[in-house]
């Protein structure tokens, strides 16, 4: 076959329980039995009792009436799918402790059990071109595996290299940025500078000239801007990367999800993939950044943009160590708790430097 068929989950079933649009499962295969409703010799009505269900018994039930091979026969040219493998490695009893590793996955096995994704080939085409609903699409992703070594998501190795980020990099890459900025925005309160793209330079010696209220000015932007960014963290984790509820079921939005956070989820140890690549970052703080610019004057912008990237930069690396690094004791709390996000559930403990708006929002994940 060069084409899988179309993997569901029993929530898809049950999500087509209406005389127009009526599924129905059985032995692991999933039915569309709409078309079927007008013709069957017991009437609708029965159909419809166990519109949404597997109908598995009642088919075998004696009391209802045992159905004969020709009936199985004729069901069987309304299959459109099967049901995939629903075990769950997350679960609310699960409990990290101060050394969790968990052990590696075997890549055949998983896919031989699940059908999903095969972790020995690039994952995005694979994505692209699968036949998994939605709903098994976030169910198996949501499921952590692990493997020694980071898979890969293009076959080029060209594209595959901007998808690999070591910790690192985020610091050396926005650092200087961020300096630039808290510095452009006290030259800024002291006195007009030259436009960027006219002259980007600093007048660094002069520097020592700067007033004490340019520096206050520019530090309490810079304040302002640490707390925008555990706003912005809580949110974009809460309402972009965990868009699971309102995400289009066709393959080109999952393979945005997948790529943006899904691939995060799936494989959670993955070191390479811990922090944003720099284009991924551009992408996403570009329509923030430029709000800012828009609402507060250039001097103040630069100073809030300046505490946000600080705040950024402590937030990926943190990211980073809560996953891989032994810490001090409130590191460790928090990293059961981000682990706990992964490994209990997904839907709650949206924080990673803080719970502070997982508190405001009660989102909080017990630990």
């Amino acid at each position: 076959m060069s084409k899988r068929i179309r993997i569901y989950t029993a929530e898809d079933v049950a999500d087509h329980a209406e005389p127009s649009s009526c599924w129905v499962s059985r032995a692991g295969k999933v039915y569309d039995v709409t078309s079927f409703l007008r013709d069957h010799p017991g009437g609708d009505d029965l159909i419809l009792q166990y519109a949404g269900k597997d109908v598995e018994e009642v088919m075998r039930d004696k009391l209802e009436h045992e159905h004969s091979d020709s009936a199985y026969s004729m069901l069987d040219e309304y299959v459109i799918g099967r049901l995939g493998n629903a075990q769950s490695i997350v679960r609310e009893d699960w409990e990290a402790t101060d050394d969790f590793h968990p052990d590696t996955t075997d890549t055949a096995q998983d896919y031989e059990k699940n059908t999903f994704l095969d972790l020995r080939k690039p994952l995005l085409r694979q994505v692209w071109e699968a036949d998994f609903s939605k709903s098994y699409y976030l169910q198996q992703v949501h499921q952590p595996r692990h493997l020694s070594e980071s898979a890969r998501l293009f076959g080029p190795e060209i594209l595959e290299m901007c998808t690999r980020t070591e910790w690192y990099v985020v610091p050396l890459f926005w650092t200087p940025i961020t300096v630039y900025l808290f510095l452009r925005s006290i030259f800024q309160f002291t006195g007009p500078l030259p436009n960027f793209f006219d002259n980007p330079a600093l007048p660094m010696s002069s520097l020592s000239l700067v007033p004490a209220d340019a520096v206050a000015k520019t530090v309490v932007c810079f304040l302002l801007g640490n707390v925008i960014w555990t706003i912005l963290e809580y949110l974009l984790h809460r309402f972009l990367f965990h868009v699971d509820k309102v995400l289009p079921d066709r393959p080109v939005f999952l393979m945005l999800h997948f790529l943006m956070h899904g691939v995060h989820h799936y494989l959670p140890m993955d070191r390479l993939r811990l922090v944003m690549p720099p284009p991924l970052f551009i992408a996403l703080e570009t329509p923030f950044t430029q709000l800012a610019y828009k609402l507060f004057p250039v001097a103040v912008a630069n100073g809030i943009i300046s505490g946000a990237f600080t705040f950024y930069i402590c937030y990926d690396c943190m990211h980073y160590a809560l996953h891989h690094t032994k810490l001090p004791q409130y590191m460790r709390d928090m990293k059961k708790y981000h682990l706990a996000h992964h490994y209990k559930n997904f839907e709650l403990g949206y924080g990673v430097t803080s719970k502070i708006w997982d508190y405001v929002f009660n989102t909080v994940l017990p630990v």
